[in-house]
């Protein structure tokens, strides 16, 4: 089977994703040690039995909704390849935004040393990203799930990025010092959410998606916890549901935060709000 058939093949068994031709070449790539453009490049090449087998294996996963991240083993995100499994969250494009977020009110604060935390960190992209840009910052990432320690911190030295301290703590529980920003992507899908059931996300640990009250219970918890661990003037950031942004800034201004304001993502949807501790 030639590259080209092999996509038009796996494209029309995939008819019912949303990116059927992208998962194609991304598990095709995959197969061939290959980068993408090479498909484009050499459709004429024959695959091997053996690829071709496992191309199928690949696809027919797909079929049955394995995310594409999992089958590779791999998502980019903020341009850096970080590894992904079953254990954590597959990294999405809208949490960028948080970290766009994130970095500008550094940035505005002319504050390239900032103590950052990072609350449940998952793969470690949030603080990862934030790292890379930031050489200087004093970063520290935690998570409730060892393994999801055990992956962060996998990223973290394949990166190269040693500035990063990754430890396991249940939210704030082992957390110690004071940080100039806090920055979480919590569990935020009420339990009876019907897109639970859909995509990804059906592969992916309930643990990390799924939050009490409506899905703000992680949110306020936090809220509550983070005056005792936020500088004066210290920022507090929270990626959640598109719905959420009038609840959550509710629970930061009855916890104390001041300047509070959402931003969308790149749907123009609210995803991430902030406030301001200035007490």
């Amino acid at each position: 089977m030639r590259i080209d058939d092999a996509l038009v093949w796996a494209e029309f068994t995939l008819v019912n994703s949303d990116s059927a031709l992208l998962d194609a070449q991304v598990l095709l790539a995959f197969v061939l040690g290959k980068e993408t453009i090479y498909l484009i490049t050499w459709p004429e090449r024959d695959l091997s039995a053996q690829q071709k087998a496992h191309f199928e294996s690949l696809i027919e996963q797909r079929v049955n909704g394995h995310p594409v991240a999992h089958l590779v083993g791999q998502r980019e995100f903020w341009s850096l390849p970080l590894k992904v499994n079953n254990s954590t969250l597959i990294p999405r494009p809208d949490t960028e935004v948080l970290v766009e977020v994130t970095l500008n009110n550094i940035l505005e604060k002319n504050h390239p040393n900032a103590h950052i935390l990072d609350l449940g960190t998952g793969t470690g992209a949030i603080i990862l990203a934030l790292a890379s840009e930031l050489p200087k910052a004093h970063c520290v990432a935690v998570d409730f799930s060892e393994q999801a320690v055990k992956l962060a911190t996998e990223n973290r030295d394949n990166l190269d990025l040693k500035h990063i301290q990754i430890y396991q703590s249940d939210w704030f529980e082992n957390v110690q010092g004071r940080f100039d920003v806090i920055v979480s992507n919590p569990p935020y899908i009420d339990a009876n959410d019907k897109h639970l059931n859909l995509g990804d996300v059906r592969f992916e640990p309930l643990s990390a998606l799924v939050a009490n009250e409506q899905g703000l219970s992680d949110i306020r918890h936090i809220c509550e916890q983070a005056k005792g661990y936020l500088n004066a003037d210290g920022c507090l950031l929270f990626e959640h549901g598109f719905e959420q942004a009038v609840l959550v800034s509710q629970i930061l201004h009855e916890n104390g935060f001041t300047g509070i304001r959402t931003e969308q993502d790149y749907a123009n949807n609210d995803r991430v709000t902030l406030g301001f501790l200035t007490c």
